[in-house]
């Protein structure tokens, strides 16, 4: 009975249909060859699909967000401290990606000529454009919002939707708590559709894949597991490195102490693949096990778990470089900035939003980089998703105790 259960509950899992779709697609593309192209239309239909859902979902998160995050300002000291955290630690993540990223090159090795088969030439540019700072940072600010959200301007919408965010946290509640559930009403909305996009997934990774295998053999394929690795290096290094090092300078705590203590909550993360699903355990790990005040953790810990992305932001800039290379793009300071903007405000972003992978198209596309290759990670989100949430929680619970200290020290 419960084997049949179990059964059932895996044969339903979307991940599980998304992984079936990509191997029977590596198949059919590996048997028909440059004939598989037909069922390219199929994954074109899931791309533009995405694509219609990526500016709104972006504009309306960043908005909900902010609105909420600005709020925090009441929670005073604690409030003021656990954002610098949270903020530091993410562009350090970023950074460590960043060198990752250009050291291993996950994405490099594939012939051009194979990739523009794949990828319509109009789509990138392999020059790198040549771009000012001044101007560059001045670009950000949009001239006109709603033409801006008609472009699809990536930069500029995260940009008005923070300013929005934080004008509306502004606000008194009367005024303020109908238009900020309007916009949560608006979100909950935007991930119905995306739920019911993600049930075409297998269709659209299937038409791609075949097509893809059919273009250029396996060869495409192996770099996720290029990509897998440098995520795991960049992962290790702010678990075993950053965040000791934080809870060594700025806390108390024996290091020792804390990640046997985290153990459980490690691993309901890693089993659910959601901060929030974790939230109980690791409020009582931080409060119980790790001495962190009551105070302190029934603030930070929920707020880490909604803003505190160390693991997503990781994930993000790394495929971003790894498309990237994959297209032979020489990226630009201008680029650079833009993934780092984007992939630090779409972490912090990212939560109650299904599908995490989802938002690295607003990273991809700030930084002009075609998107059409993104279903080949769709089978393996799981598995990336497990060890973000992992680094996540960690970093939450790192940030409790950190704050909880540095608040003690400055009464």
């Amino acid at each position: 009975m419960n084997s049949t259960f179990r059964f059932k509950k895996i044969a339903g899992d979307l991940s599980v249909h998304i992984l079936v779709a990509m191997v029977v697609g590596i198949v059919v593309g590996r048997l028909m060859g440059e004939s598989a192209s037909m069922f390219a239309p199929l994954g074109t239909l899931f791309i533009q699909l995405i694509k219609m859902l990526v500016v709104p979902l972006v504009f309306v998160s960043i908005v909900s967000g902010s609105a909420s995050l600005g709020a925090t300002n009441s929670a005073g000291r604690i409030g003021i401290n656990a954002i610098l955290y949270i903020v530091a630690t993410t562009v350090a993540a970023i950074s460590v990606a960043f060198l990752v990223g250009a050291w291993l090159q996950p994405g490099a090795g594939i012939p051009v000529e194979l990739i523009r088969s794949f990828i319509p030439t109009e789509n990138y540019s392999l020059q790198a454009e040549k771009m000012e700072f001044w101007p560059m940072l001045l670009s950000v600010i949009p001239e006109n919002p709603v033409q801006s959200l008609a472009q699809g301007n990536i930069l500029h919408i995260i940009f008005f939707g923070l300013f929005l965010g934080f004008g509306l946290s502004s606000l008194p509640g009367s005024k303020k708590d109908s238009v900020v559930n309007a916009f949560n009403t608006l979100l909950d909305a935007l991930i119905w559709c995306i739920g019911k996009v993600m049930w075409v997934a297998p269709v659209g990774v299937f038409g791609l894949m075949a097509d893809a295998t059919g273009s250029f053999g396996y060869e495409l394929l192996l770099k996720v597991a290029n990509l897998f690795w440098a995520n795991i290096l960049a992962a290790l290094i702010i678990f075993l490195v950053m965040y000791p090092l934080t809870l060594h300078f700025f806390s108390k705590i024996k290091l020792s102490r804390f990640f046997k203590e985290m153990l459980r909550p490690q691993l309901v993360a890693l089993s659910t693949s959601s901060s929030l699903a974790t939230l109980p355990v690791t409020l009582k790990t931080c409060e119980e096990k790790l001495g962190v005040s009551k105070e302190t953790t029934s603030f930070v810990v929920p707020l880490g778990a909604t803003i505190n992305m160390t693991g997503s932001a990781i994930y993000y800039t790394l495929v971003a470089l790894f498309f990237a290379q994959l297209y032979g793009i020489e990226l630009t300071l201008a680029q650079y900035i833009a993934i780092a903007v984007t992939s630090t405000i779409g972490s912090i972003g990212q939560a109650g939003v299904p599908g995490p992978t989802l938002l690295v198209v607003a990273v991809l596309v700030s930084a002009g980089i075609p998107i059409e290759g993104l279903p080949l990670l769709y089978a393996l989100d799981r598995v990336f998703d497990m060890l973000r949430t992992v680094l996540n929680i960690t970093g939450d619970a790192a940030c409790s105790v950190v704050v909880d200290h540095l608040s003690k020290t400055e009464k």
